[in-house]
């Protein structure tokens, strides 16, 4: 098993892995209709829906939206001890303008039901896959290299998403190496020489770049750890447009959008999203997996390959104020090594499923409950939790605690 240590597979400087300059290049001879988009003053949502209307995964950006209220009696300040809370799931809450004005009776911070997607393919996953694969499709890809942890939620949807395609899914797992290295002939491309090359060709240029993808019987494009690909930040774009909607939160509300952060591509999607429609929206990411200065870089990062990619699609008016520092990145209430788990957060896991119907994992969702729980209380209804998915953690979550879930299959069989 091939060994991935780092969040993203780098590009070395050999020529294999191409980077492509065209998407600047062919700035000179876009299409009619681009330039005039250019230099129009539309507002910015209809600028970002104009640009947005592409190829997805998913047929609609629709999910559902679910409000938690939290329980007056005995209320906790900070996010800890939610065992001692109740929690009330309202599936059908009131939106609209009646968001602020009806909900403040009660502390209560409403959950974005992304967990609902899919069956396997959920969460941000499925919204960053939501962009990615037209992409790999668009451009005759046949292979899909990417990396993570053993029991990754997304190696596992990258392979679901891949099959039900037709596309050949290779999974690079840490651990240990194998005695005899093997490889393949076909040409290796990053996602952003894909969305680059595909941008050339609608501008009427033609490439050896170009060419190659169309000549070329294996075309494999690497999938960086977590989909930590600036393409991929437009499925999460993409939902910030659908929640905006007038009939959900609007465009004008002050919201505390709070997302458990992996690599923390979510959340920085988010913040672009933001930004690029103008919300007054408040992007908190709860650090898992790095340090601050980490995941600061990555944001840093991921905002330059954004704009180096869709400069030319929005126009530099509507990315105006797209700079590092549109994520909040905090510590997780009770801060530990990333994949540990603290005594009795299973069965706080196993107490919220039971009142509200919603299941979330002690890894990744928890921490984002906790801040929404705390936030909640202070803030009342302008809390909103993105649920990132994390089902299928829950079958590792049996393995590693055994004893929680045979207790469970006890309680059912008794």
């Amino acid at each position: 098993m091939l060994k991935c240590t780092k969040f993203q597979l780098q590009q070395p400087r050999n020529g294999m892995f191409l980077s492509c300059p065209f998407r600047l290049h062919c700035a000179s001879s876009s299409p009619n209709g681009l330039k005039e988009a250019l230099k129009s003053n539309l507002p910015k949502e209809e600028y970002v829906s104009r640009f947005l209307k592409r190829k997805w995964t998913l047929r609609s950006p629709d999910t559902k939206i679910n409000q938690i209220m939290i329980s007056k009696d005995g209320l906790q300040q900070g996010g800890e001890n939610l065992g001692k809370l109740s929690f009330l799931n309202n599936p059908q809450p009131v939106m609209g303008d009646q968001v602020m004005r009806n909900n403040r009776q009660e502390p209560s911070f409403y959950v974005v039901r992304d967990d609902l997607l899919h069956p396997l393919v959920n969460g941000n996953k499925a919204r960053k896959l939501d962009a990615l694969l037209p992409l790999l499709e668009d451009s005759s890809v046949t292979d899909v290299v990417t990396c993570g942890g053993c029991q990754s939620a997304h190696a596992a949807a990258v392979a679901v998403s891949c099959a039900e395609r037709g596309l050949k899914s290779h999974l690079l797992l840490r651990g240990e190496q194998p005695a005899t290295l093997t490889g393949n002939g076909g040409l290796v491309f990053s996602l952003a020489d894909l969305e680059a090359s595909l941008f050339t060709h609608e501008c009427g240029e033609h490439s050896s770049h170009v060419d190659a993808l169309t000549k070329r019987s294996k075309k494999v494009a690497i999938i960086n750890e977590g989909a930590g690909d600036a393409a991929a930040l437009l499925g999460v774009v993409r939902l910030v447009e659908f929640l905006s909607q007038d009939h959900l939160f609007g465009k004008d509300q002050q919201l505390k959008i709070i997302i458990d952060s992996g690599t923390g591509t979510t959340a920085v999607g988010f913040g672009i999203g933001a930004v690029c429609l103008g919300l007054p929206w408040e992007v908190t990411a709860i650090m898992l997996a790095d340090t601050v200065d980490g995941y600061q870089k990555r944001e840093e990062s991921l905002i330059s390959e954004f704009r180096r990619c869709f400069t030319l699609h929005f126009g530099k008016q509507v990315l105006t104020g797209l700079e590092p520092g549109l994520v909040h990145w905090v510590e997780r209430s009770s801060p530990r090594k990333f994949g540990n788990i603290l005594k009795g957060e299973v069965e706080t896991c196993q107490k919220i499923a039971r009142e509200t119907g919603i299941l979330i994992d002690p890894v990744y969702t928890l921490a984002a409950w906790e801040m929404a729980t705390q936030l909640g209380q202070e803030e009342y209804a302008k809390v909103v939790m993105l649920h990132t998915g994390g089902t299928l953690g829950m079958f590792g979550l049996a393995q590693r605690y055994k004893s929680y879930f045979e207790m469970l299959k006890d309680e059912y069989c008794s």
